[in-house]
């Protein structure tokens, strides 16, 4: 299981904005390229998106649906990964201050990847989660969206 969090120097409702945004997909998750609305509103319940992940000569076609969402604190999916099974990814966003703590719980659910978890395979899935959340973080705290800085002084730029 991969458990990871990061503080991210925007609001919840800021955060929420990109992961709410299906064609922003492919630039957060970390493997995944192409992605469309499948069926449904991103993000409702119920609401899917298709993409490739491209694994060096290798490409799946995956799709992920919304299981549960709460704007703007819960969005948790379900990925189907074609053979592997599935996996549970869960966002909780909490305000920490005038920023968001954000939690991201990722693991196997279904099929292959539920009998083959190793603690090989979740060294793995940290490091993608730890990538994946850092990707998120620039999106949110690069976008030209509200900001939560004092009028007349300019907002912070990551390093």
């Amino acid at each position: 299981m991969a458990v990871r969090h990061r503080l991210i120097e925007r609001s919840p409702e800021d955060v929420w904005k990109i992961l709410s945004d299906a064609e922003r997909y492919g630039d957060w998750v970390v493997g995944t390229s192409r992605a469309e609305l499948d069926e449904g509103l991103w993000p409702e319940v119920g609401a899917s998106l298709r993409y490739e992940i491209r694994i060096g000569p290798l490409t799946l076609h995956n799709r992920t649906v919304v299981r549960r969402s709460e704007p703007p604190s819960v969005l948790e999916l379900e990925a189907h990964s074609g053979p592997l099974g599935t996996a549970r990814i869960a966002m909780e966003l909490r305000p920490w201050g005038e920023q968001t703590l954000i939690i991201l719980d990722e693991h196997p659910l279904r099929g292959a990847g539920g009998a083959l978890h190793n603690p090989l395979l979740d060294a793995a899935q940290q490091m993608r989660s730890r990538a994946m959340l850092a990707r998120l973080a620039r999106l949110c705290e690069e976008d030209e969206g509200p900001s939560r800085a004092t009028p007349g002084r300019p907002r912070p730029r990551p390093a």
